[in-house]
């Protein structure tokens, strides 16, 4: 379940949808990642949309996924307006309403 869920973030991620991302969100979410810490749904969903705004196109692809209880870890190929290629591993946490809590990316 936690696995579909999390593929599901990436391909809404990769649409850019915002709207359906924001869904996915619990109230109290964080995010991290090697530059930026974000609480709270407002600030984590307005620095996903700072992040659309700069980037033409962004493609997300899991590599491989490993689910654990509540938590998910994908190892992914993102790739940024057709020019960079980053390697990245996200564990994202989630709630027992199946909301993402946290999501903590790190570049490989």
């Amino acid at each position: 379940m936690l696995k579909k869920l999390t593929i599901e973030y990436f391909d809404l991620f990769s649409r850019k949808n915002i709207i359906e991302l924001k869904k996915m969100f619990s109230e109290d979410v964080s995010l991290h990642d090697w530059d930026v810490s974000c609480y709270g749904k407002v600030n984590v969903v307005n620095f996903i949309e700072s992040i659309f705004n700069n980037v033409d196109k962004i493609v997300i692809e899991p590599i491989r996924i490993y689910s654990e209880h509540s938590t998910v870890i994908t190892e992914l190929d993102i790739f940024i307006s057709d020019t960079v290629r980053l390697l990245v591993v996200d564990v994202i946490e989630y709630n027992k309403d199946n909301e993402i809590v946290a999501i903590r990316a790190y570049k490989r």
